[in-house]
């Protein structure tokens, strides 16, 4: 009597862990099912967008329709007739300045070619240039091309992610580095070391003037 009560209670305990291996098993399935579903749903999506991507190229191609440089604006800088000459800053005071700036110099480094940078924040005749060609007041970044207006750091990327930047750059020389300035394109003053201040004796006395040689950071140009 008492084995078959064992008996009974053993086919008990059994009996509750098949339904719960079957219930494991129908909300495996029930889950797998929802994946697919999910994935799918996942994938439609990114099929849409895709194509919706691929419009929005198409109609900002439509909008720019720039296929040379004669579809830019001529607008060149000084030497800037057949080369790169890029204004750009090396202040950090306004840090999206800076950072459009960093990032199309690092974008025109992986091109490899000769680029007259011109940083106003270095020599303030730089500045004055650039407003001069402007006609105004105006902030770096500023790209041109063969005397040619290419724009700012929108206009720039835009044209890298439509693959007609490079096609801009042919016929720029390569970029080599410059033995003097490392490519810095500045030269502490050898006058007054970039103290911007030399002394002069005069009848006996010692006289300090500002150095003539050297911008207002005490710097020179480098003449490579």
């Amino acid at each position: 009597m008492l084995s078959l009560l064992n008996f009974f209670k053993w086919f008990r305990y059994i009996c509750r862990a098949f339904l719960y291996l079957i219930t494991v098993i129908t909300d495996v399935r029930r889950a797998g099912k929802i994946s697919k579903g999910t994935q799918f749903h996942t994938i439609s999506k990114t099929i849409i967008n895709d194509e919706h991507s691929i419009q929005e190229v198409k109609e900002e191609n439509e909008k720019h329709p720039y296929r040379s440089l004669s579809d830019f604006e001529e607008k060149c800088p000084p030497g800037g007739e057949d080369s790169v000459v890029f204004y750009t800053t090396s202040l950090r005071g306004i840090r999206k300045t800076f950072d459009d700036c960093r990032n199309i110099r690092f974008l025109l480094d992986g091109f490899k070619i000769l680029v007259r940078e011109r940083d106003v924040s270095m020599d303030m005749e730089f500045r004055e240039e650039l407003w001069k060609i402007w006609g105004g007041r105006v902030i770096p970044p500023k790209l041109f091309i063969k005397g040619r207006y290419i724009g700012g750091a929108a206009e720039v990327f835009r044209l890298q992610e439509q693959g007609k930047l490079k096609k801009l750059l042919e016929g720029i020389p390569s970029n080599c580095m410059c033995t003097d300035c490392g490519n810095v394109r500045f030269l502490v003053c050898s006058n007054c070391n970039g103290s911007r201040k030399v002394f002069a004796e005069k009848e006996g006395d010692e006289l300090c003037m500002k150095c003539l040689d050297c911008n207002e950071n005490g710097l020179v140009k480098c003449p490579v």
